[in-house]
């Protein structure tokens, strides 16, 4: 990824993507803009952005076809769904045609911005509600197999301290450090640094790692 992310933009509405570049502004390079799947699909495969904002419903065939036409073509593009809904049939059928993330359009500027770089850096983004629909179906996917002899479990969550737990459980769930933060009453470069031993001990890389992982052993 460049210092600075190429983001392409795809909404219906002029005005929903005025406001998206205004809301990211210097921080990103916007290299282009799609209103349908036909614009879309042009576009990004011309441009091969970093990132695609992708919105959900659309002209032509809805965002998850633009992400399946190109999803194979560009392997290095990621993908992060910004709509109006946040029905679970929404979210789950463009996170399993795999987008990374998923955040509402009632999200901030700021919090936009972060989501943009965590998806570029390989990070997987969710509004924290709707992360547990990701979840369910992880675990509607782990119900259909067959059920282990015992509960799967981690001998690496035996490492974790009470409160590294609790950070485990919300960074799994995709709050940002500052929701987090909030919630448990502590600062920011505190549950950085418990984000960072919870990664350590459990010997993953990243939150999409840690949600995987979270969900395998039944702790969300």
């Amino acid at each position: 990824m460049s210092a600075v992310p190429r983001v392409f933009i795809v909404d219906d509405h002029a005005m929903v993507r005025a406001g998206v570049r205004a809301e990211l502004g210097d921080s990103v390079t916007v290299v282009g803009e799609g209103a349908d799947v036909a614009s879309a699909v042009e576009g990004i495969r011309a441009t091969g952005p970093d990132v695609v904002l992708l919105d959900v419903h659309l002209p032509g065939g809805g965002g998850r076809t633009v992400l399946e036409t190109l999803r194979t073509e560009l392997p290095g593009t990621r993908w992060l769904a910004l709509s109006v809904s946040d029905a679970a049939e929404d979210v789950i059928a463009v996170i399993r045609a795999g987008a990374k993330g998923y955040v509402t359009k009632t999200i901030s500027g700021p919090d936009l911005l972060d989501a943009v770089r965590r998806v570029a850096d390989g990070d997987v983004v969710f509004s924290p509600r709707l992360a547990g629909f990701v979840l369910d179906a992880f675990a509607a996917g782990a119900a259909a197999a067959p059920e282990p002899e015992e509960e799967a479990t981690d001998p690496g969550l035996d490492l974790l301290s009470a409160r590294e737990r609790e950070v485990m459980q919300l960074l799994a769930r995709g709050y940002t450090y500052r929701e987090i933060g909030s919630r448990l009453f502590i600062s920011v470069k505190t549950v950085e640094s418990h984000a960072s031993n919870v990664l350590r001990k459990l010997q993953l890389s990243n939150r999409n790692e840690l949600t995987r992982w979270a969900a395998t052993n039944r702790l969300l």
